[in-house]
């Protein structure tokens, strides 16, 4: 006899079986290859997503330096943040940011398609992103995806 027959499945916190996933961000245009890892972040490729519950998978990006950008964004963006003193806002251009820190423009990315809550902030902080080919993440056994 089956318990909870007629029951929908809720899933817990032990239900959630976490993978890692490794991402080449090799020729890859930015916004769709963020949009990808913010799915995979929150779980949503997961047929038990939950709302609620943090049920995403760790991502490892590698290769940032080589992330494309479509359209006239790398003569225009840029990334702006404010010091706290009086006439503190700094422009940071995307050629020179790229140049500085390229992991950064991935993770600005994902960050702004994460949920503003607790929950997004820790299903964010399951993110890695390396500037070139290699990556210190070998203990996690993490999967090749191609997308």
């Amino acid at each position: 006899m089956q318990k909870n027959a007629n029951k929908t499945f809720i899933p817990g916190k032990d239900d959630n079986k976490q993978n890692w996933l490794i991402f080449d961000a090799t020729g890859k245009t930015l916004g769709r290859l963020t949009a990808e890892i913010a799915k995979i972040l929150r779980g949503k490729h997961k047929p038990t997503y939950t709302t609620y519950l943090d049920c995403g998978d760790g991502v490892i990006v590698i290769n940032a330096e080589k992330i494309h950008i479509s359209g006239n964004k790398e003569a225009t963006k840029l990334y702006r943040y404010y010091t706290g003193a009086i006439s503190g806002l700094r422009e940071i251009p995307y050629r020179t940011m790229k140049a500085r820190k390229p992991q950064f423009i991935i993770e600005h990315a994902v960050k702004g398609m994460m949920p503003k809550s607790r929950l997004g902030r820790a299903q964010y902080k399951k993110l890695r992103v390396f500037a070139g080919p290699e990556h210190d993440l070998g203990a996690q056994q993490p999967i090749q995806v191609n997308i």
